[in-house]
């Protein structure tokens, strides 16, 4: 009964690997759908597709909890999913929740009418298809108002870091910041809404200057899914740890291996 965790490349390592630090006894099934990536381009009807089958594969790893380490398809299947797929006796949770807990500084279970948070005017840097989904947007206006959300689709970052080209993200990074800044001058706080971009964080923080917090989800999922497992032992459990994908498990091994900086052997899913 291992955890799973899913995103359509390498980019939910970046979870994995605070996860693991964080719950050590714990062992994970982590599943790249890197033959499909990058979701981000993709339709909903396509990604929740997609999603939904590389979850099940999950399941039939022995994984009762499956951790959606891609904001896309938290953004675009999530709810679907819970409402008319998924098994009775199995979860699924995504990456919003921890990211609007720590912005909104209230519990998910807080139930109370919208207030007024701290942070104002919000930056959030995401997929294409988690910026036309609007589904930050929703969740946080259920807990927060007086929020001013800019969002920018990072178009490329995905490709360039599934491709090892740093040097690629990097500039396309940059570029998209400045695209943020012409329409939101002076962002208080930026999300870094794809698991893949924790990977380009300093190049964030640098292009968007000291004063702007940047909330980048991997702790923020550890720390979540270290309370779920508290509250619901019984979805965790003894299992061996493996890496599938879709792809190349050499190309992905190798890539995978380049990020975290520690060997990673993917099979074929």
């Amino acid at each position: 009964m291992a955890v799973g965790i899913f995103d359509s490349g390498i980019g939910g390592l970046t979870v994995l690997d605070v996860v693991q630090k964080r719950l050590p006894e714990v062992p994970f099934v982590y599943f790249a759908d890197s033959a499909h990536a990058p979701y981000g381009v993709r339709d909903s009807d396509d990604i929740f597709e997609l999603t939904t089958a590389a979850t099940q594969r999950l399941f039939d790893e022995g994984c009762n909890l499956v951790i959606l380490a891609c904001n896309t398809a938290s953004a675009a299947a999530l709810r679907r999913m819970q409402e008319t797929w998924l098994p009775k006796n199995k979860r699924v949770l995504g990456v919003f929740v921890p990211l609007i807990e720590a912005l909104t500084e209230r519990q998910w279970g807080d139930n109370s009418p919208p207030r007024e948070v701290a942070v104002q005017h919000v930056a959030l840097f995401a997929t294409p298809a988690t910026v036309s989904s609007r589904a930050f947007q929703r969740e946080l206006a259920f807990r927060a108002i007086g929020v001013d959300v800019e969002a920018q689709a990072c178009g490329g970052v995905v490709d360039a870091i599934e491709d090892g080209d740093m040097i690629l993200a990097e500039a396309l990074v940059r570029s998209h910041v400045d695209a943020l800044k012409r329409k939101m001058p002076r962002p208080q706080a930026a999300i870094l809404g794809c698991t893949h971009y924790p990977l380009m964080e300093e190049t964030f923080q640098d292009a968007l200057g000291p004063d702007v917090s940047v909330f980048s989800q991997a702790s923020l999922v550890a720390e979540s899914l270290a309370d779920y497992l508290e509250r619901h032992p019984g979805m965790a459990g003894t299992g061996a740890a493996r890496f599938l994908t879709t792809g190349d498990p050499r190309r992905v091994s190798s890539r995978a291996t380049q990020f975290l900086k520690r060997q990673i052997t993917f099979e074929a899913a």
